[in-house]
């Protein structure tokens, strides 16, 4: 009996196994060959390498001005990610204890504003920031991290939202009878209990902000506030059959969003499963 037992739980996990390998199967290949010459690559491209070489890396650093491009995308990614964080969860916070035809109208409107197309609206955007405000030429970096700051609100503010609802009213209202003001009954009774919607809000964020190429690519038309996948994009078309350079490159551009992620996915699990017992 013990045998059938261990045999049928040793098949359950077969399909689990099976979707593990070829999930991070492509990762492996991309580990490999980044420590690859062209040679060794073109000849095989799954075996292991012969030897290890981090000249590669460094060449690779020197030639994309990878530490620059790190700090632009950081520094884009954390502070668009900081004040989203802050003004949905104040937003969000007003539109439930506020409840009126405004405030209710207010939130179906931005809910409604994540059904429109980025596409649709990019040219006239383009326009409005260059043409008439020389915005991409003079300052594009706040530029972007405003337009992330709006693109990123909706959807936050949604996810608040029904948080929000779960936490009582009475909390607040002992808050103020302690001599607390409503500012500080948000900062220290409220937000608190967001934190897990927080994490879970931040860490999406954070993924799209860094990965993300179109809207960059219309802001940011001067090589020493590109980001990484522009700067990715500009480096495939020079070296686009090298290689020994490209693999390095894409490992590095992949590698800290990548350990983000890692760190972060049971934050996420554990949000998305607070929110549906909500």
């Amino acid at each position: 009996m013990p045998v059938r037992k261990m045999s049928s739980a040793s098949l359950s996990l077969l399909p689990l196994l099976a979707a593990f390998v070829l999930f991070t199967f492509p990762f492996f290949l991309l580990i490999v060959n980044s420590f690859k010459s062209n040679g060794e690559i073109l000849e095989s491209p799954f075996a292991l390498p012969q030897s290890i070489d981090l000249g590669r890396f460094a060449d690779v650093v020197a030639k994309m001005n990878f530490l620059v491009t790190f700090k632009n995308t950081l520094v884009i990614t954390s502070v668009s990610v900081f004040f989203i964080l802050l003004f949905s969860a104040m937003t969000a916070h007003y539109l439930v204890r506020n409840p009126s035809r405004f405030t209710n109208g207010f939130f179906a409107l931005m809910v409604a504003s994540m059904i429109i197309p980025f596409q649709s609206i990019m040219i006239p955007l383009v326009y409005i920031y260059g043409a008439k405000l020389h915005l991409i030429d003079t300052a594009p970096i706040p530029l972007l991290i405003a337009l992330y700051i709006g693109f990123g609100s909706a959807l936050s503010v949604f996810i608040y939202h029904g948080f929000v609802k779960s936490i009582p009213l009475e909390l607040e209202e002992a808050s103020f009878i302690d001599g607390c003001t409503p500012r500080q009954s948000f900062f220290k009774i409220v937000l608190p209990m967001l934190m897990p919607t927080s994490v879970t809000i931040a860490i999406l964020n954070v993924l799209w902000i860094w990965n993300d190429y179109l809207l960059p690519s219309l802001v940011l038309v001067k090589e020493e506030v590109y980001t990484m996948p522009i700067k990715m994009k500009v480096f495939n078309g020079t070296y686009m059959n090298n290689w020994e350079l490209l693999i390095p490159a894409i490992l590095l551009t992949i590698l800290p969003i990548l350990i983000a992620y890692l760190f972060g996915q049971r934050f996420i699990i554990k949000g998305v499963m607070q929110g549906a017992i909500k």
